[in-house]
């Protein structure tokens, strides 16, 4: 059990009730209840509003809301209670009642400010201020309505004319036409056009954009890289050139079945070419090899640009051929440029065993052929053996060499 408190006079003090914690609690909660009430009084008019209409209709023409508050106004009762009396009144009204009530409240404002304006005294003619663009709810001329209806007035028949005229500002701003449409639209489908046109050059022509930028084998030696002729390390199987010089390393491709043009742009796909009516690397004769220096990137294969920097090289420069397991080593003893119907470098030459290294130039083109001859200088090439194919290759005959292979366009255009 708690006693009470003693003060320093030995009087006995009383102890501290919850009584000041229920009145702060009873504050908190009609607070709270006047908070609500004047947000449900935001959803009508303002009682003080009803009462300035009724004073200034006659009773005959009252409709029945303006009756029942005309029976309010002269009730005896505060403005609170009537306040209270009336939002009760509205709260019970219909959806079409209460439009009935707004369509008053503007409507009365309307004829106030109507019969307000034909009351001023005439004045010396004088510029008019400009009017704003937009509709507005017309303002009583009674004192509450002048000053704006301070505080919950303002906000009960204020604030759904302040929401309508904000609505129609926004609906006046984005019904505003933008300047020059149609020109916005030219300049926008111009921009697309002109990304198209690029597009499809792009894709039908690249070979010849793209080629002075790509250099797969920029890495050039200054000086012809010698390869030792009693070099015997092991050798795989895989049939393919090595230019140490412009490092390629390409595969050379033995099964194209013809000389057709066709059939070599196929086998190009997966390498370089060695073209069927000439020996064979090893052999006695002229082995002929062709080779990309562009193509379209958008055709198949790794080996577009295998050959592009074949210029580069130079007399006495050396490179390797490898085939079914053996090495052969060739040194450049000549280079030259010829027309695409130009055959004889197809044909055999003044060495016992050689190879020909053909593409096209300048890259990006089918107009001319760099030719670049090279002769066996390791094994002896004394040691060679003839060749079968060598006999017969007369029995095909291109009518001009390989060329790169056809682009976007040609197909389209059957070769134009």
């Amino acid at each position: 059990m708690e006693l009470p408190l003693l003060s320093m006079n030995n009087t006995i003090e009383p102890k501290p009730s919850n009584s000041d914690d229920v009145k702060r609690q009873q504050e908190t909660a009609v607070g709270l209840i006047r908070s609500k009430l004047d947000t449900l009084y935001e959803q009508e008019p303002s009682a003080s509003e009803e009462l300035s209409e009724v004073e200034v209709v006659p009773a005959k023409q009252q409709s029945k809301h303006q009756h029942y508050m005309q029976q309010l106004s002269g009730s005896g009762r505060s403005l609170a209670e009537i306040q209270v009396a009336w939002h009760d009144y509205y709260a019970k009204l219909s959806d079409k009642e209460k439009h009935e009530v707004w369509h008053e409240f503007y409507s009365e404002h309307a004829r106030a400010r109507t019969t307000r304006e034909s009351k001023k005294p005439e004045q010396s003619p004088q510029p008019e201020a400009p009017q704003p663009s937009r509709p507005h709810v017309p303002i009583s001329n009674n004192t509450a309505a002048s000053r704006k209806r301070s505080r919950r007035g303002k906000r009960s028949g204020g604030a759904a004319s302040d929401i309508k005229n904000h609505v129609l500002s926004q609906v006046e701003a984005r019904g505003k036409v933008t300047k020059n449409p149609h020109v916005r639209s030219l300049i926008f489908g111009a921009s697309m056009g002109l990304l198209t046109v690029l597009i499809l050059l792009f894709g039908f022509f690249n070979e010849r954009f793209i080629t002075p930028f790509i250099r797969p084998n920029t890495n050039v030696s200054a000086t012809p890289i010698i390869v030792d002729p009693q070099a015997n390390g092991p050798v795989g199987p895989e049939a393919k050139i090595i230019i140490p010089k412009i490092n390629v390393e390409a595969p050379v491709v033995y099964d194209v079945p013809s000389i057709s043009e066709s059939d070599v742009q196929k086998g190009l796909e997966r390498g370089v070419v060695h073209y069927i009516t000439t020996p064979n690397p090893g052999e006695k004769g002229n082995a002929v090899i062709f080779g990309h220096s562009s193509s379209n990137i958008l055709n198949k294969g790794k080996y577009k640009f295998a050959f592009i920097m074949l210029k580069s090289l130079d007399k006495d420069d050396t490179f390797i051929v490898q085939k079914d397991g053996k090495r052969y080593v060739y040194k450049i003893y000549e280079k030259f440029v010829v027309k695409p119907d130009d055959l004889s470098v197809l044909g055999p030459t003044d060495k016992t065993s050689t190879v020909t290294l053909i593409t096209c130039d300048p890259p990006g083109t089918s107009t001319n052929r760099l030719i670049i001859r090279a002769e066996q200088i390791f094994p002896d090439p004394s040691a060679n053996k003839e060749s079968s194919i060598q006999q017969n290759a007369n029995t095909q005959q291109p009518n001009q060499l390989p060329s790169n292979s056809v682009s976007m366009w040609q197909r389209i255009t059957g070769g134009l």
